[in-house]
């Protein structure tokens, strides 16, 4: 009698940590947020999605975020973190970082469908710049070099299609340290062009500072847009349980019909937008090949 009551108080003590699965482990989920914008308003903008995932999951979800975008990519590697928004390039270097052990799962999709957006280059609306040309020996200003939209589109496309070398071209080419730092250093004079993102031209990182007052509206210009890139992918490290990467990939993929506040607030809707963010959709390793090889080649050029 006493074997079977130890047996079957051996069960019930187990049969709450096999029900409970992947969260034994990880009690603490966190994830990480690239410094496309100030670290204030990257925390208000992602608090409605840390707030749902923490109730979703039924786990605690912080918020890791860096000065740059490689301190994420870095966090990443180092299984400091279990999931990071990414941008394309972003992405490619987490992968190059950890060998490819990391998993795209999620993109934004958009109302017509897309899954893109657009690097452009912006300077003063009364610089008298108005086309790369007339760039020819300014101050151009990279956001970061993990930066998809922010370096490695616009310098591949200066160097494939443009037709001429950044360093060669350009006065100086800093990193301005972050999207909204690079737009704001055009405003105030300290870069002449400097390279960041659009969605659309109604939607951007220079059309958000105006919104939220950190720019006077109509002093920034557009003087060139990429093509299309394919927006950057929600990433986890493959060395996670297969249960938790499909716990968080349906937790995110149904943010923005279960908290539809929260979605607009995070993707920062505006009524006005003909074509805003609705949701996720999934995706693979090989959407985002060509940015791999694309951050290698850039690579191979700037070392020739």
């Amino acid at each position: 009698m006493r074997f079977i009551t130890a047996t079957a108080l051996a069960v019930l003590i187990a049969a709450p940590a096999l029900a409970e699965g992947w969260k034994e482990d990880y009690q603490t989920l966190k994830f990480g947020v690239l410094s496309g914008e100030n670290e204030k308003d990257r925390l208000m903008r992602t608090e409605p999605l840390r707030t749902y995932l923490e109730n979703t999951l039924g786990v605690k979800v912080e918020i890791f975020t860096a000065g740059n975008y490689d301190g994420v990519v870095q966090a990443i590697a180092a299984n400091q973190i279990e999931i990071a928004r990414f941008g394309s390039s972003s992405y490619a270097a987490a992968y190059t970082a950890t060998n490819g052990e990391v998993e795209p799962i999620l993109t934004t999709i958009k109302k017509d469908g897309n899954t893109g957006y657009r690097s452009i280059v912006v300077t003063r609306c009364d610089s008298g710049i108005k086309s790369l040309a007339d760039a020819a020996g300014k101050i151009h200003a990279f956001a970061d070099p993990d930066s998809t939209s922010g370096y490695a589109v616009p310098y591949f496309n200066f160097l494939t299609k443009e037709g001429f070398k950044p360093e060669e071209y350009f006065a100086a080419v800093p990193f301005s340290g972050s999207h909204e730092a690079g737009v704001s250093g055009v405003v105030n004079g300290t870069f002449d062009t400097a390279s960041t993102y659009q969605n659309n031209d109604l939607d951007g990182i220079y059309q958000r500072m105006e919104s939220k007052g950190m720019i006077e509206a109509g002093l920034i210009c557009k003087i060139w847009e990429s093509p299309e890139i394919t927006s950057g992918p929600w990433t986890v490290r493959s060395n996670l349980p297969a249960e938790l990467i499909s716990d968080l990939t349906n937790a995110l993929e149904a943010f923005p019909t279960e908290d539809p506040e929260g979605y607009a607030l995070y993707s920062s809707f505006e009524p006005t937008d003909p074509n805003p963010e609705v949701g996720f959709t999934r995706v693979d390793r090989d959407r985002y090949q060509w940015i791999v090889d694309m951050r290698d080649w850039i690579k191979s050029q700037r070392r020739g």
